[in-house]
């Protein structure tokens, strides 16, 4: 058999409802083994992520950084992700990183708001203008497509040039007084000292908390974090590594009981809105495991390799 390349080519047969869907469903599959590794050599840095899910395969992806590409006109980061079957080993495709990551972020959010968020939100918030802003500014208006969507960074030719990007999306000026107006609020952003604050929260919002990766970022205050309900994507990827919830757990503003549910708990009914008014927080942390069930679902609607 012979290992399948697939590139974005393939991105005009992907939907978010399909890719959703078969997030959902990779749930409630056997659960996942995960593991993750870690090499440096000075500025670069390789990372790999693999999982295993039975009756799914195997996934291992791995992201080189490397920063010095940007004087030499190329992408900071690269790499793919190798895909393989379960009962054989062999490998089946090596998909384009860059496909997979996109489309996993934004639809690990975009499932988390399908359980969470208000069916009438009417104003979608996307905080940050970078790659994954830009993925989640498309994808929230498959979810809501008559909601009003805007973009604040603090850069404000970054927000108008992701705006001018997609018709009807605006800039908006001020954070806070958008944070307040907005049903849905999400958070692209890489920084360590939290930009949402708690205070500007309102009954029946939904936060979507995507930008925090490493130990010292977070997005929203502990106050934030204290008003919601809180939910994750994965405990296993979340709760010690993140500093959106490992500081204020080590801190005690928060206790690991707080966090209510993941995606496993989605079909058994722990992971869902309980009223109109009750804040809801979900923090994406992505892995490996989103990384296979994307990677799965994109050969699939590749369909046949080519005779």
């Amino acid at each position: 058999m012979t290992p399948r390349i697939i590139g974005p080519e393939v991105e005009g047969r992907l939907t978010w409802a399909g890719l959703m869907d078969a997030l959902e469903a990779g749930h409630r599959r056997p659960r996942a083994a995960i593991a993750d590794s870690f090499l440096t050599a000075g500025e670069r840095v390789m990372l790999t992520r693999s999982a295993w899910i039975e009756g799914l395969g195997l996934a291992v992806k791995t992201a080189t950084v490397f920063p010095a590409n940007r004087d030499r006109g190329l992408a900071a980061v690269n790499g793919g992700v190798s895909l393989y079957d379960d009962r054989t080993g062999r490998l089946e495709a090596v998909i384009d990183f860059h496909l997979v990551t996109g489309w996993k972020t934004a639809a690990d959010s975009l499932l988390a708001a399908r359980h969470l968020a208000r069916r009438d939100s009417a104003r979608v918030l996307v905080v940050g203008a970078g790659a994954v802003a830009r993925s989640m500014v498309a994808a929230y208006r498959s979810l809501f497509p008559a909601a009003a969507v805007a973009v604040w960074t603090r850069s404000p030719a970054g927000a108008a040039a992701l705006a001018a990007a997609f018709p009807g999306v605006t800039v908006a000026p001020d954070l806070e007084g958008w944070v307040r107006a907005a049903d849905v609020i999400a958070t692209a952003t890489m920084t360590r000292e939290p930009l949402i604050r708690g205070a500007w929260l309102r009954p029946g919002q939904h936060l979507d908390l995507i930008g925090a990766y490493t130990a010292t970022m977070r997005e929203v205050d502990d106050a934030a974090l204290r008003r919601a309900r809180l939910f994750v994507d994965s405990r296993a990827t979340t709760l010690d590594h993140i500093g959106e919830l490992a500081i204020p757990l080590a801190a005690g503003v928060i206790a690991r009981a707080d966090v209510l549910g993941d995606f496993y708990d989605i079909a058994g009914g722990g992971f869902g809105r309980l009223s109109a008014d009750e804040i809801t927080i979900c923090k994406n942390g992505g892995g490996a495991h989103l990384d296979l069930m994307t990677a799965r679902h994109i050969l699939a609607q590749a369909g046949p390799s080519p005779a």
